[in-house]
């Protein structure tokens, strides 16, 4: 639920501690992530109140999501494994991967308006090229979507001009 809920690799969610969850600003700081940077990420009401209820199950002092070992969190391999068991027990035949809830964050995002530029941010890419292989576009989207051409038309026939910030004519 972290990795959709917040965007997070495997490693970073496992990886968190009790104390990077920041529930007065509502984000989840990731420490050394990818490329060894930190950065913060989202966090919804509905993520913080699963949170919240794991942690009382949980009671752990340190780590989030503890290993078998009492000073390790849990392996980025026993989270994935945790989801192929879900995935099996849901009946599923999609291949699902913790990694694929992380695009679906990216895309979902997008679909809903989200700026591509803050998406970066929040999926912690230097370079926005990484980002727009996650953000992929929804068949139903792409065909809901208006075309500037016809924005123009439509325009005219309310007798609006069209916005032109340029001053050349093609």
């Amino acid at each position: 639920m972290v990795a959709y809920g917040a965007g997070l690799r495997v490693s970073e969610v496992v990886a968190l501690k009790v104390a990077h969850i920041d529930s007065q600003r509502m984000l989840l700081r990731v420490e050394q992530g990818k490329g060894q940077r930190d950065r913060c990420s989202m966090l919804s009401p509905r993520l913080l109140e699963v949170l919240r209820t794991w942690w009382r199950a949980v009671r752990s002092t340190e780590w989030l999501f503890p290993g078998w070992r009492v000073s390790a969190h849990l392996t980025p391999a026993s989270l994935q494994q945790a989801c192929r068991d879900a995935v099996e027990r849901a009946g599923l035949r999609k291949r699902i991967t913790v990694h694929s809830l992380r695009h679906s964050f990216a895309t979902h995002l997008l679909e809903n308006g989200t700026d591509i530029r803050v998406i970066q941010v929040l999926l912690g890419h230097r370079r926005i090229d990484t980002t727009a292989r996650y953000t992929g576009v929804s068949k139903p989207l792409i065909s809901q979507t208006q075309s500037p051409l016809d924005q123009l038309e439509a325009r005219k026939r309310l007798g609006r001009k069209p916005k032109n910030k340029s001053k050349a004519t093609p």
